[in-house]
């Protein structure tokens, strides 16, 4: 995979259209106007889909009223294989399953790990804050619950070679946010079912999760160069993502803080989360994780050593492309265990 330049003064585009005064900007990736215009340079190439390593790709629509879609990757296997449902990253504010990192990599994790990937192409913050991500993950689940209870004949293709019994909820940095929360609404509290699907495990990599008290790796954690997410980012996707009003400690945003619901009270399959050892957020992901195991969860922590946020997705590290096969059979085990 080609590594992915992120640094914005080589994407900034020239030229800004008279919307007024840009009251928040994340530089090369998004720009919002007094008037409520967004701009989102594009700072990574889309792919179309087409057959990668022996893995079929196509786009499929879910929800025409809100634009809501799915990439879906089916490898060549003979057997069926587990379900694994995607949320990209981006700070809940850009990114796109079309994107070509992002493409590839699921490419070669449905290839090597033997499952059919659904990568869901959510609405952004902040035109649509959430919980409008969370309820686009909801609507998917019960999309392909009901679409496997039909039989529909154009879904064939990829539904006959799905594992129910063996549904894995995953995602990088928002997108791991997304499927922590999209777990507990499905699978949790609220006990409502996704029959014929049975949620076994969810996957959490690099977990784009926040708090008012700062942590010491966001204050003071080695950053690689032209590195994803550095503290004043991490802020502002906040500021563009959480309800009007909410704070860091916003459930949504700290799953530990007071007034959340407290780990030990829901019902949670078992959990794999992947941390970076050079990441801002790798201190509130091992408390997460603590959490988790202290809580009675089953936890399954990975640490990725020398490599910063998103390494998988950007290959920014000189040890991202070693880092990332590490990564590609931790994944593998989990699902197939």
């Amino acid at each position: 995979m080609a590594a992915i330049s992120f640094n914005p003064r080589l994407n900034v585009q020239g030229g800004r259209k008279n919307h007024g005064v840009v009251v928040e900007e994340i530089e090369g990736l998004i720009r919002i106007y007094g008037d409520g215009q967004v701009e989102r340079p594009p700072i990574i190439p889309s792919t179309p889909c087409m057959v990668t390593n022996g893995v079929v790709s196509k786009d499929v629509a879910i929800e025409k009223f809100t634009n809501l879609w799915t990439r879906i990757y089916v490898p060549s296997y003979s057997s069926k294989m587990p379900l694994l449902v995607y949320f990209h990253g981006g700070g809940f504010c850009v990114g796109s399953a079309s994107w070509r990192c992002y493409h590839e990599f699921l490419a070669a994790l449905a290839s090597k790990a033997g499952c059919i990937i659904l990568s869901l192409n959510y609405r952004l913050a902040p035109e649509n804050r959430l919980p409008a991500a969370y309820d686009d993950g909801i609507n998917t689940l019960m999309w392909v619950k009901q679409e496997a209870r039909n039989g529909a004949n154009e879904h064939k293709w990829w539904l006959n070679q799905c594992r129910y019994s063996s549904l894995f909820l995953a995602g990088d940095s928002a997108g791991a946010n997304i499927a922590y929360n999209v777990a507990i609404r499905s699978y949790g509290i609220s006990g409502s079912s996704i029959k014929p699907l049975i949620l076994k495990g969810i996957i959490l990599i690099q977990p784009f999760f926040g708090g008012e008290e700062r942590t010491i790796s966001e204050m003071h954690a080695a950053q690689p160069p032209n590195s994803a997410l550095t503290l004043s980012v991490f802020d502002t996707y906040w500021r563009l993502s959480l309800p009007l009003g909410a704070n860091r400690d916003h459930p949504w945003c700290n799953p530990l803080a007071e007034g959340a619901t407290t780990l030990r009270e829901l019902k949670l399959p078992g959990a794999m989360v992947c941390i970076s050892e050079m990441d801002i957020l790798k201190d509130r992901n091992l408390e997460f994780c603590n959490a988790l195991a202290s809580a009675g969860k089953w936890v399954e922590t990975r640490m990725y050593k020398g490599v910063g946020h998103a390494f998988q997705i950007l290959h920014n590290s000189q040890f991202s492309q070693i880092r990332t096969q590490e990564m590609m059979s931790h994944l593998k085990a989990f699902i197939n265990q």
